[in-house]
């Protein structure tokens, strides 16, 4: 290949196969497949191309033999020929408003059709000119509001940020944890830790850093520049080395004795502002802080092992990497009353993970069994957990064909329990599902189908653009239902996709205080969503959280670590998540 394809790219590619083949309409089980395969390449946590270089493909859930040939044949020659002769009966425009948030194939296909698109080139600009002036509304079977969302969406493509440039904070750790792991195998390496941005596991990540403790610097940094995934060595030389992987990722070394580790540590973990504050404080005290250590005067550097003591010699506690930022850490540290933030040991359960339950969603559909998820719940040391799918499709099911559904899966989660007591008594199971909030405020399922649930995640999946109080009571409508306890990735962003929804928070916080709701924090890589500054309001206003990993797939589960992230840089303790309750207590809560 010419250049390397990111994850997206090969998504985006695996999507237009499912895309065309819906429109075949005769292949709805290769949709499904090259649906699924999409969704694991989208959100994998490693370079997809890294995973075939390694011959690790059949890690990827959802991707089978038929797709991974042609993976392998994408990966060999820049191409798949099958792809190409499938796609190619379609005009090629088509394949570009797929990009448009809301437009499914049908969709697409129509458009193309009726306007006369078929050139890819263009194909977005000369679109948004006929929704300008009307013609979208014109065709068969479209209208105004159809129109509209249309306009909504081509704005949205306006707004992402190009691909590659910062990497959201899962994939960063993932790579960070492979080089971590890769480093220990050097004798020499006392110990290792990320440092940045990725230390203080801010949503995105750029370049990554590490600081390495050691008493041989040169054969570290020689075993570093030997890293297999390597494209070149940018720089090496003293204590630190620079080098560039086959994912055209920089990755900094920096090395330091032991005795003195605690102050290089420090000095590449915080945010310049933090850093910029500890300067100026200890400039008053006649200090000169490096990354060597802290200097008083003319006397010689002072060195510290550790960041605990560091800190402590300016006159307060040491403060956790994720607080960082200079928004009232360093005095809450002086004053002896940082929070004890929540630890990712102390999460009890999860509530929002996709089985692969067939409950035909008006979304993507989980890729793992109930019994998979309940026995992965079980040895991720849980005691609860809860599925959540997507509501069945209004636009392809009538009221009475949704309840049955949810009638048939309450059937068989309570006969799942019954099959699997001993499964069930380490680790419960409750029947939730994830409900659209529609956009005047209504959820998606009939009255009558909430009988069948213990609870219910409510969430905006479209018309994201809505004026801030028309989407404040759209919100508030949703959530006021009784069994709708959680308010799924609350506002609606997409990391480099879209921006959040605009919401009253003060209204919102109120409501959930007083109504005993909760507010999700997503772990899913694109949302991580509440954004850590709206969980220290949140944490503010006395209103509880839940991380959940809203998982589509079995291995998504682990992602809980990059929720409970952002919990903690909002400043959320224990007391602030609910999921970090026990059973019992949580039992109460529901029934």
């Amino acid at each position: 290949m010419s250049r390397k394809m990111s994850n997206q790219e090969i998504a985006r590619l695996l999507k237009g196969m499912a895309a065309a083949y819906q429109i075949k309409s005769d292949q709805q089980f290769r949709v499904k497949a090259y649906e699924e395969a999409a969704v694991s390449v989208e959100h994998a946590t490693s370079s997809v191309k890294d995973l075939w270089d390694d011959g690790k493909l059949e890690t990827l859930s959802g991707v089978g033999k038929s797709i991974a040939s042609y993976l392998d044949e994408l990966f060999r020659t820049g191409k798949v020929k099958h792809f190409e002769k499938v796609m190619g009966e379609f005009p090629p425009a088509m394949f570009e408003y797929l990009k448009i948030p809301g437009v499914g194939a049908k969709t697409a296909y129509k458009l193309t059709k009726e306007l006369k698109i078929t050139s890819s080139k263009g194909a977005i600009n000369r679109l948004k000119k006929a929704a300008k002036v009307g013609a979208i509304s014109q065709i068969k079977g479209f209208a105004e509001e159809s129109e509209k969302a249309i306009l909504e969406g081509l704005g949205e493509i306006g707004k992402r940020g190009k691909e590659g440039q910062r990497m959201n904070l899962p994939f960063a750790g993932e790579l960070a944890k492979e080089m971590i792991n890769y480093m220990k195998q050097c004798p020499h390496v006392k110990r290792i830790d990320p440092l940045g941005s990725m230390r203080r596991r801010v949503a995105t990540v750029g370049d990554l850093d590490f600081g390495v403790a050691t008493k041989k610097s040169k054969e570290v940094i020689e075993h570093f520049c030997r890293y297999p995934k390597i494209k070149e060595v940018a720089a090496a030389g003293g204590n630190t080395a620079r080098i560039v992987t086959r994912d055209n990722r920089q990755i900094d070394l920096k090395t330091m004795s032991p005795n003195a580790y605690g102050a290089l540590l420090q000095h590449y973990t915080g945010s310049k502002q933090h850093n910029i504050h500890l300067r100026e404080i200890a400039q008053k005290k006649g200090l000169s802080l490096s990354e060597y250590g802290i200097k008083m005067g003319k006397k010689s550097v002072k060195k510290y092992d550790t960041e605990e003591k560091f800190y402590q010699e300016l006159g307060m506690d040491w403060i956790p990497p994720e607080l960082r930022e200079d928004t009232g850490e360093i005095e809450a540290a002086q004053e002896h009353q940082l929070p004890k933030l929540v630890k990712f040991k102390e999460i009890k359960g999860d509530f929002h993970i996709h089985s692969n339950y067939p409950i035909e969603p008006s979304h993507d559909l989980g890729t793992a069994s109930i019994k998979e998820i309940v026995t992965k719940a079980r040895k991720m040391g849980y005691q609860y957990v809860g599925i959540a799918e997507h509501n069945p499709s209004i636009s392809q099911h009538s009221d009475k064909q949704i309840i049955a559904i949810l009638k048939r899966k309450k059937d068989v989660v309570e006969q799942f329990k019954s099959s699997n007591k001993k499964l069930v008594r380490s680790t419960y199971l409750f029947n939730g599902l994830e409900i659209d909030i529609r956009p005047d405020g209504s959820l998606a399922i009939p009255e009558e189908g909430f009988d069948y649930l213990d609870f219910a995640v409510v969430s905006i999946h479209s018309s994201f653009r809505q004026p801030r109080p028309k989407a404040t009571k759209r919100v508030l409508s949703g959530l006021n239902h009784p069994k709708a306890r959680i308010l799924g990735h609350p506002t609606g962003r997409m990391i480099y996709q879209r921006e959040g929804m605009e919401f009253d928070w003060d209204q919102i916080f109120d409501f959930c205080q007083k109504n005993n709701k909760w507010l999700e924090i997503s772990a899913w890589p694109t949302r991580l969503d509440l954004p850590d500054h709206l969980v220290r309001e949140a944490v503010k206003s006395g209103v509880k959280m839940v991380v959940n990993s809203d998982a589509h797939q079995l291995e998504e589960m682990d992602l809980m670590e990059y929720g409970v992230s952002v919990a903690r840089r909002g400043w959320a303790q224990k007391k602030d998540i609910i999921n970090t309750l026990s059973y019992n207590q949580i039992k109460k809560l529901l029934c």
